[in-house]
C-alpha cells in the first residue's frame, strides 16, 4: 500500500481530468453555453443536474456486479474511453449545428453530458474501491488532499484556458474548441490512473442471486447503520448549496459585465479556493478530524450564499466563488474519506453505492432551483439554500470520526 508511484497517479488524473471539464464548469461555463443557445433557467438546472447527477442511475447495478470482482481496474478503462467519446461528441455536435440548429444543438449537448456522467455511476464504484486497496486510511486522506489541490491547480490553468479561447473565438464555436480540446487533456489522466498498479482483493462478498436480492440486503444495512443514515442525510444536505450556485451567475450577468476575462476570473478565483484549502483539509484529514472538515464546509457554503444576497462587484462575485471551491472540495475529502473508513471491506461497494446514490439526489438540487426560480425569484432561491444548508450542519455535528 502506499506506493509513492500510485499516489502521482492518482494526482495526475486529478489534474487533467479537473482541466478538461472545468471548461464546462456548472456554476459558471455551461449556464451561459445554454443560456446562448436560448435554454431557460430550467434547462440551465436540469444540465447541471444531469452533469453532476446523471451517475446515481447505476450507481446500486455497478456495486452488485463490482463486489464480486478481484479487480476493477480492467472495467474503470472501459469507462474511461466512453467518458473521452461523449466530450469530444459535445464539441463536435456545437461546431457543427451550433447557432444553425440551436434545439439540436442543445439536445446533442444533454446526450453527451448524460452519457459522461452516466459512465461514471460505474466508474465512481471502480475508482473508490481501487483507492481503498492501494492507500492506506490516514495516507488516503493525504493522497486525496494532494489529488484535489492539484485538481484545483488544474482548474486553474483551465479557467485561464477557457478566457483564451472565447476571448479570440466567436460563440458558438469557441465553446465547441472548449470541449474538443479539454477531450484530449483529460485523456492524459485517464492513460494515467488507467496504469495504476492493483493488488488482487481477497476480501469478496458473494454476489446475490439477483439484483433485487441485492436491494433488498443493502437496504437492510442502511437501516442497521445508524451512522450511515446520519452521514447521508449530512451530506445529502449539503448539497443544497446547488439549488442556488448553477444561477448566481446570471444573476451576476445582470449586475455586472461578464465578458471571457470576467468569466475566467471568476473561474480561477473559484479554483484557487479549493486549491488553498486543501492545505488545510489534507492536514485536518491526516489528523482524522473528517467531522471538523465537514463542519467547516458546509458553514463556508452558508457564508457564500449568504454574499450572494448583497453581492454587485465582480471583487464580491471573486470571493463568492473562491468561497465555494474551498468548501465543494472540504466535503469531498471529508465524505469520501467517512465512508471508507466506516465500510467492511467485504461490503464496500455496497457502503459506497449507497452514499453515492443517495446523496447524489442533492445534484439534482439545480434543477429544483430552477423551478422555483422560473416561479419565483432569487431572494427566495437563496433563502431556502440558506435553509436546506443550516439543516445540513445540524446534522454535522452528529457525525463521528
Amino acid at each position: 500500500m502506499d506506493r509513492t508511484s500510485n499516489h502521482i497517479r492518482n494526482i495526475l488524473h486529478g489534474f487533467f481530468l479537473s482541466v478538461g471539464t472545468t471548461i464546462a464548469e456548472p456554476s459558471t461555463i455551461l449556464p451561459l453555453i445554454v443560456n446562448y443557445f436560448g435554454g431557460s433557467s430550467l434547462l440551465v438546472g436540469f444540465f447541471a443536474s444531469l452533469l453532476r447527477g446523471g451517475a446515481i442511475l447505476v450507481q446500486l447495478f455497478a456495486a452488485f456486479k463490482a463486489q464480486s470482482y478481484p479487480l476493477m481496474l480492467p472495467f474503470i478503462r472501459r469507462v474511461f474511453f466512453i467518458r473521452f467519446l461523449a466530450w469530444f461528441f459535445i464539441g463536435v455536435a456545437i461546431i457543427l449545428f451550433g447557432d444553425s440548429y440551436p434545439n439540436l444543438t442543445l439536445f446533442s449537448i444533454g446526450l453527451g453530458l448524460f452519457v459522461f456522467s452516466f459512465s461514471a455511476g460505474f466508474g465512481a464504484i471502480y475508482f473508490k474501491d481501487i483507492i481503498a486497496k492501494i492507500f492506506s486510511h490516514k495516507f488516503r486522506g493525504k493522497t486525496m488532499a494532494y489529488r484535489q489541490f492539484f485538481s484545483a491547480l488544474g482548474g486553474l490553468i483551465s479557467g485561464t484556458l477557457a478566457a483564451i479561447i472565447l476571448e479570440h473565438f466567436d460563440a458558438p464555436q469557441s465553446y465547441g474548441y472548449l470541449f474538443i480540446v479539454s477531450s484530449f487533456v483529460m485523456g492524459f489522466g485517464y492513460i494515467a490512473f488507467g496504469t495504476i498498479d492493483e493488488p488482487i482483493k481477497t476480501e469478496i462478498a458473494p454476489r446475490e442471486n439477483s439484483f433485487k436480492k441485492f436491494l433488498h440486503n443493502s437496504l437492510q444495512t442502511l437501516k442497521a447503520d445508524k451512522q450511515l443514515q446520519v452521514q447521508l442525510t449530512t451530506f445529502l444536505l449539503a448539497y443544497g448549496y446547488l439549488l442556488a450556485l448553477p444561477f448566481i451567475i446570471l444573476d451576476a450577468k445582470e449586475k455586472i459585465v461578464l465578458d471571457g476575462i470576467a468569466i475566467g476570473s471568476l473561474i480561477t478565483t473559484q479554483m484557487i479556493g479549493a486549491m488553498l484549502s486543501n492545505i488545510v483539509w489534507g492536514k485536518l484529514s491526516g489528523e482524522g478530524k473528517n467531522r471538523l472538515t465537514a463542519n467547516i464546509s458546509i458553514l463556508f457554503q452558508i457564508l457564500a450564499i449568504v454574499l450572494a444576497f448583497e453581492a454587485s462587484t465582480i471583487y464580491e462575485y471573486m470571493l463568492l466563488f473562491f468561497i465555494v471551491g474551498g468548501a465543494v472540495d472540504g466535503n469531498r475529502i471529508a465524505s469520501g474519506n467517512l465512508i471508507l473508513k466506516l465500510a467492511p471491506p467485504e461490503k464496500r461497494p455496497v457502503y459506497v453505492a449507497l452514499q453515492i446514490n443517495i446523496i447524489s439526489f442533492g445534484l439534482f438540487f439545480s434543477l429544483l432551483g430552477g423551478v422555483i426560480l422560473h416561479l419565483s425569484n432569487y431572494t427566495l432561491l437563496y433563502s431556502l439554500t440558506l435553509a436546506i444548508l443550516m439543516i445540513s450542519l445540524f446534522f454535522s455535528f452528529k457525525l463521528r470520526d
